[in-house]
C-alpha cells in the first residue's frame, strides 16, 4: 500500500480553487453529513470548537468515504504543548493543518519542523517523533516514514496586525503551503472588534490577499457571505470557507420556528460576519 496523495495540496499547488466549510459541531454524525455535501474540504476545528483527539479521529472515519478533504485546525502550534498537538494530529492521520496566530516567520519555520520527520544528518528535516500510528495505517503504507514529509500540507494564519506586518516573510517560509487570513481576530486587532466588513480591515486583507498570491503561496480565508466569498475567490484566494455548521444550524432552525411561532427572531446574516 502506497502513502495516499494529499489532493488538497495538490489542488493548491495546480491554483485550482477549493471551496470548503467549517465544522464546529464536533460530531461525527453531522460531520457525516457535510461530508456527502460536495465541499472540496473540511476544516475540523479544534481551536474554537469542544473537540478532542478521539472527537477529531471519529470525524476523520466519517469522511474518510467520501471526496471531501479533511483539514484540522490545531488548538495551538507553539512551545512543547503545539508541538505535542501536532504530533498526536499527524499521527491519527490528518494530512493538511491549520496553525492559528502566526505572527513571525520565526514561528512559521518552527512550525515546518514539527510537521516533518528529520530525513538525516545535514540534511534539515524536522523534529515529528517517529511513530505514525493511523497515519501509516500501523504500517501497512510501509514507506510512510520516508513518503510522508511530502505529502505534508501546512497551512497558517494570520489574523494580527504583526502578522500583516511579517506577511511577506511568512509566506517565503520554505515548508509553508498557504497562509490563511483570520478575519475576526484581524479586525480585533485592528481596533475593528466585531467588524471584520470594516473598509480599513477590508483594504487589508485585500492587501494581504494580493501579497500571499505574489508570494506563490496559497491564500485562503472564511466568509459565509456569498458575495464577499465569490469577491475573494476573483482576487485570486484558493481555498475559501463559505459556511460554519453550527450558524447554518442555528440561522436555518430559527428561521423554521419563526415560520410557525410569534415572538421567534431568526439570527440575521450579516454581511462580512465571520466566527
Amino acid at each position: 500500500m502506497k502513502t495516499p496523495v494529499n489532493t488538497f495540496k495538490l489542488a493548491l499547488a495546480n491554483k485550482e480553487p477549493q471551496i470548503g466549510l467549517w465544522l464546529g459541531l464536533a460530531d461525527a454524525y453531522a460531520t457525516e453529513i457535510c461530508a456527502g455535501a460536495g465541499f472540496d474540504w473540511l476544516l475540523v476545528d479544534g481551536e474554537h470548537a469542544p473537540n478532542d483527539l478521539r472527537s477529531l479521529l471519529a470525524q476523520l472515519q466519517a469522511i474518510a468515504p467520501y471526496p471531501s478533504h479533511p483539514i484540522a485546525r490545531v488548538p495551538m502550534g507553539h512551545g512543547h504543548i503545539g508541538e505535542m498537538l501536532i504530533k498526536q494530529y499527524l499521527d491519527v492521520g490528518v494530512q493538511t493543518l491549520l496553525v492559528p496566530m502566526v505572527d513571525t516567520p520565526q514561528q512559521a519555520a518552527t512550525l515546518v519542523r514539527a510537521t516533518r520527520y528529520p530525513q538525516g544528518s545535514g540534511s534539515g528535516g524536522g523534529i515529528r517523533g517517529m511513530g505514525g500510528a493511523r497515519a501509516s495505517r500501523w504500517g501497512r503504507y510501509p514507506q510512510y516514514a520516508t513518503e510522508a514529509n511530502a505529502q505534508i500540507c501546512l497551512l497558517v494564519q494570520a489574523e494580527t496586525q504583526l502578522a500583516l506586518d511579517n506577511l511577506d516573510a511568512i509566506a517565503a517560509t520554505e515548508g509553508i503551503d498557504g497562509v490563511f487570513i483570520g478575519p475576526a481576530d484581524l479586525s480585533a486587532s485592528m481596533g475593528h472588534v466585531g467588524n471584520s466588513g470594516h473598509p480599513d480591515v477590508q483594504a487589508a486583507i485585500e492587501d494581504a490577499i494580493r501579497r500571499i498570491n505574489n508570494s506563490g503561496k496559497a491564500c485562503g480565508i472564511l466568509t459565509p457571505d456569498e458575495a464577499l466569498a465569490r469577491h475573494y475567490l476573483d482576487l485570486g484566494a484558493l481555498f475559501v470557507a463559505v459556511g460554519i455548521d453550527t450558524a447554518l444550524l442555528a440561522r436555518h432552525t430559527s428561521e423554521l420556528a419563526a415560520r410557525f411561532k410569534s415572538g421567534v427572531t431568526a439570527p440575521a446574516a450579516v454581511a462580512g460576519k465571520v466566527y
